[in-house]
């Protein structure tokens, strides 16, 4: 199957970048049979919406983190795909009954914060349900009762599959259901689901698929259904090269959703293939969104070489994300690596500042007499 051209045929034009709010889900819901089974703590509606027919029950819901909105947008992908003639979207009808939550924290999305309108995380909520979109979410699972659960999340770009320098462009996780990390049946289910994603994702990302750690928290939403013995499975989008609006990651969460179903109903998931799962390399924060090496910097009355890094800080500004750089570490960066990196060849560091580049200030300096840099970038 052409996975990159069926992505192309049904993607959602009308959501693009990483600000999706209500306004922007809201028209295109309308299309559909959905309902509102309740509201947010501020009062915005909170959507669900079913699809198929199938024995096979699978609950989806996105943005309980509001400032993670790539899935979403493959959400909407997969939605156009199984209100189609297409033969994979009446398949996926014939063989499972969908439930969908496409935007659980929608406080959260029009502020661009992960918490809610309450500042509660609400993936951090699953035992106490003390905010009124963990009780629907729950409300939800009960009422459903779902073969397997997809919780679908953004992860940030600081994220690598394994130490190698390979960016983790999608991630996964089958969450543990006890202390010890038990695998058990439950468990096992969602790591096959998962090799069978990550098999196919190897052919268009070779080694940028991650493993998120699992250790256990009952408090986590994915920990909590494993342990009520539903097969969940986490995905993060994570960052590719040069795709910080997450329009490729996007492509790729909708080709796992795609792939990981078909193998569902074409397959018997009581497979083993947790050493497949086991293999694949552990997410490790070993990214900057940029690094400058061999930096000559005047410390304390000393020329020395060093190194500094730079992270951007997504700024919610009139109603727009604005990535804005700012140094996030000085000095020699071991085992680091930079979406985008700079050998600076021991030229000095000028900025309005001292001329020594300072943890949170803005990535606006000068390097050499020729290369000006704003907003991190090179002019």
């Amino acid at each position: 199957m052409d996975y990159i051209e069926l992505h192309k045929l049904y993607k959602e034009n009308a959501l693009f970048g990483r600000y999706i709010t209500l306004k922007d889900i809201e028209p295109i819901l309308a299309e559909f049979s959905s309902e509102i089974i309740g509201k947010s703590v501020l009062g915005k509606p909170i959507y669900k919406y079913s699809a198929g027919s199938g024995e096979i029950k699978i609950f989806m819901w996105s943005q309980m983190h509001g400032n993670e909105s790539t899935t979403t947008k493959a959400l909407f992908d997969f939605f156009n795909l199984i209100h189609s003639d297409n033969e994979i979207g009446v398949k996926l009808l014939e063989k499972f009954t969908f439930c969908f939550l496409p935007m659980v924290n929608p406080d959260g999305a029009e502020l661009y914060t992960r918490e809610n309108a309450n500042k509660v995380d609400l993936n951090r909520d699953s035992v106490n349900l003390s905010q009124p979109e963990s009780q629907l979410l729950r409300q939800t699972f009960d009422e459903f009762q779902p073969d397997f659960c997809y919780n679908l999340h953004d992860q940030r770009s600081i994220f690598g599959a394994g130490v190698t320098g390979n960016v983790a462009t999608v991630s996964f996780l089958a969450p543990s259901y006890n202390e010890e990390r038990d695998i058990n049946e439950v468990r096992s289910k969602a790591m096959n689901v998962i090799v069978a994603m990550n098999d196919e994702l190897q052919t268009h990302i070779p080694n940028q698929v991650g493993r998120f750690d699992d250790g256990f928290n009952l408090n986590c939403i994915g920990d909590r259904f494993t342990s009520l013995n539903v097969p969940t499975i986490l995905f993060e989008a994570g960052h590719y090269p040069n795709d910080y609006y997450r329009e490729f990651s996007r492509k790729m969460i909708f080709i796992a959703l795609v792939s990981g179903l078909k193998y569902i109903y074409e397959n018997d998931v009581v497979d083993n293939k947790n050493d497949k799962y086991l293999q694949i390399p552990q997410n490790n924060i070993v990214f900057y969104d940029f690094i400058y090496k061999n930096v000559k910097i005047n410390y304390d009355g000393k020329e020395i070489i060093t190194n500094f890094a730079a992270q951007y800080k997504e700024e919610l500004i009139d109603e727009k994300i604005q990535f804005n750089a700012y140094i996030a570490e000085v000095g020699e960066l071991k085992g680091k690596f930079g979406h985008y990196q700079f050998n600076a060849h021991k030229m000095s560091y000028f900025d309005d500042n001292g001329n020594i580049p300072k943890i949170s200030q803005k990535a606006d300096f000068c390097l050499g007499k020729d290369n000006v840099f704003v907003n991190g970038l090179k002019k």
